[in-house]
């Protein structure tokens, strides 16, 4: 070995290595190994967004988790043996896990363990910009862990009190940290009530003009199509979560004024204390005149991901709003193709293709909601015109119960006017 190469080996690599994770899932009845594979890969997905590798799943089929440990004595060892072999970071369970079972698995497994709702919400602390979703992502994380908190001080003794210390034995330290989290989880009660009264405010200034959310699953394109309408330059990424904190645009089209705004995606079992905290910015959605709702015609799933959504849109009562419905991501979806190509085919490849015929889509969705359904690719463009158009026709409707003698014509659109002008 040279100089140089004894030199170069002696270098230690600083960069940050990569967690790893395991996911664990259970199959309970009426489940498909298929649908719970689809669940995982969504789980994965959120893991990556986190920052962490999901490297193998484990499933066990059982009609309830265990109240112990979640799954089975032996497929707890299974998972053991995979940890301490490939020395994993950090097991992520797919459903909601109690205190005692995330102390138990703790003690067993010596790494970190998530369930699905810290997941979510350790993702939103981290993507969470404005001073309301900071504060908002903050107080939910807090209400999760509260009950939660004993995993952290596990390794901790009783603090000892001094010889002439009334009451000997000091309380437990976890008793102390508990304290202190209720303290400020009031703390930030009191914060998101500030933040809510300003934003009360600026809503009562947006009154007496359409107010337009767009609402879907998470990762669907929704923060893609904002830029398309409002040609401006929102962040938008092929991740979930990637907004957090709502968005609100004035678009004008065809001289009539309406708002715009983008929201925070829905996503499968969204944690109870999120939703709560995130009220006021869903507010946007429950204000709104009209819905759009997004969804990833690519993805295998979206049907039921249309379900998601609009169950959390029912819960929120916001349910009965009108709604435009847009399918979005056509052109990488599996459509449908023609009958000599699928004469060429074989019946399984054409089940395991799992085709979209967007013609039958298109009428059975405007047999529902007497609107019909757009097609669309945010992401190249396609058919943004045809939404625009959608859009505003039903924008003229609720704008004309407003303004029934609005006279268009006299209306100036300043949007095709610079500031320099």
């Amino acid at each position: 070995m040279s100089k140089h190469s004894r030199k170069l080996a002696k270098l230690v690599d600083t960069s940050p290595k990569e967690e790893t994770a395991i996911l664990v899932a259970l199959i309970h009845q009426n489940e498909t190994e298929k649908l719970v594979q689809e669940h995982l890969d969504e789980l994965a997905f959120l893991t990556e967004t986190l920052g962490a590798k999901a490297i193998h799943r484990f499933t066990q089929r059982m009609d309830k988790p265990d109240t112990r440990s979640f799954v089975g004595t032996g497929k707890l060892e299974e998972i053991k043996a995979y940890i301490e072999y490939f020395d994993v970071d950090m097991v992520i369970f797919d459903e909601d896990l109690s205190p005692s079972q995330v102390k138990i698995l703790e003690n067993e497994l010596k790494i970190k363990v998530y369930d699905r709702s810290m997941l979510i919400l350790d993702i939103f602390l981290n993507r969470a910009q404005t001073a309301q979703a900071k504060t908002q992502v903050e107080l939910a994380r807090f209400q999760y862990l509260l009950p939660r908190l004993t995993r952290m001080w596990t390794h901790l003794e009783r603090q000892r009190g001094g010889t002439a210390t009334r009451g000997g034995a000091g309380e437990k330290e976890i008793e102390t940290d508990k304290r202190d989290i209720r303290r400020k989880i009031d703390i930030l009660k009191d914060k998101l009530k500030k933040i809510e009264k300003q934003g009360q405010t600026q809503r009562k200034g947006r009154q007496g003009i359409v107010r337009v959310a767009l609402v879907g699953y998470t990762n669907v394109g929704k923060s893609t199509l904002m830029n398309l309408l409002t040609k401006e330059n929102i962040l938008a990424e092929n991740k979930l979560f990637a907004t957090v904190d709502s968005t609100v645009r004035k678009v004008v089209l065809e001289n009539i004024p309406f708002l715009i705004s983008d929201t925070v995606g829905f996503i499968r079992k969204l944690p109870t204390h999120l939703i709560e905290s995130f009220k006021s910015t869903l507010s946007e959605i429950e204000e709104a005149d009209l819905l759009v709702h997004v969804v990833d015609i690519a993805h295998p799933g979206f049907e039921d991901q249309i379900a998601v959504v609009n169950q959390t849109l029912r819960e929120m009562g916001a349910g009965d709003k009108p709604m435009i419905m847009v399918f979005n991501k056509i052109d990488i979806a599996p459509k449908m193709p023609s009958e000599e190509e699928l004469m060429e085919m074989s019946e399984f490849e054409v089940e395991e293709a799992n085709f979209i015929d967007f013609e039958k889509l298109k009428v059975s969705y405007a047999k529902k909601s007497a609107i019909n359904p757009v097609f669309m690719a945010a992401g190249d463009g396609t058919n943004i015109a045809e939404l625009r158009k959608t859009i505003i026709e039903e924008v003229k409707k609720i704008h004309k119960k407003m303004y029934p003698h609005y006279l268009e014509d006299e209306v100036v659109d300043f949007s095709q006017y610079s500031d320099e002008e």
